[in-house]
């Protein structure tokens, strides 16, 4: 900040003390030798009063500009902070982001566990009393299947979506609007979603093809 103005750097100048304008001077018309030096000196007298309200409208007009410097310091700084809170709104954004795919993981989670438990529930009712209950693992077999394909699309709009962001915040470094100096650390919630993703297509496999470790 040392380009910038300091507010303790500003001085104002001091009020100036009001001068009286010099009188008219009262001349001898008959002398015209002695009205021209009085008229002479009246004028000097009036050049030095000129010269001194002059002497302080270039002083007030230095503040002005001192001040004006400031200012735009001050604007510079702000627009400084405002580029950088800019910055940090696309790291909260893919934050939420990241919170919003969490709870996609936690409701398929939810479905694909409770979807295989009823059907291997059933799986082994069947072995065991040899009856059917095709409908019951039916259901089973519906909510694993439900709960892929929530986090199918759950997985592709969060990568849509971080690709937007990205390229927009692209698009506003390259106009100077932010300086995006802070990277987009790999999503572990990305990287849940697509594990959990695998051991979903891995349990229907296992469910309808008997297929798999979980066969």
């Amino acid at each position: 900040m040392s380009a910038v103005l300091e507010k303790n750097d500003l001085v104002r100048p001091e009020k100036t003390t009001e001068a009286p304008v010099p009188a008219i001077p009262v001349v001898d018309e008959s002398n015209s030798e002695q009205a021209s030096v009085q008229y002479s000196r009246y004028r000097t007298k009036l050049s030095n009063h000129r010269t001194g309200l002059s002497e302080h409208r270039t002083s007030l007009s230095e503040y002005r500009t001192d001040l004006s410097g400031y200012r735009t310091g001050l604007s510079a700084k702000r627009t400084e902070v405002s580029m950088r809170r800019t910055g940090m709104s696309f790291q909260r954004t893919r934050m939420s982001a990241d919170r919003t795919l969490a709870s996609v993981i936690r409701t398929s989670l939810s479905l694909i566990s409770f979807g295989f438990t009823i059907f291997q529930f059933f799986e082994k009712l069947v072995a065991t009393q040899q009856r059917s209950t095709a409908a019951a693992r039916n259901f089973g077999t519906a909510l694993v299947v439900l709960g892929i394909a929530m986090l199918v699309i759950g997985i592709i709009y969060h990568v849509y979506f971080m690709l937007g962001l990205r390229n927009e915040r692209e698009a506003m470094k390259a106009q100077g609007l932010v300086h995006a100096e802070s990277v987009f650390p790999p999503s572990m919630t990305l990287i849940t979603a697509a594990l959990l993703l695998v051991i979903g297509i891995v349990a229907i496999l296992s469910m309808v093809f008997h297929i798999g470790p979980f066969s």
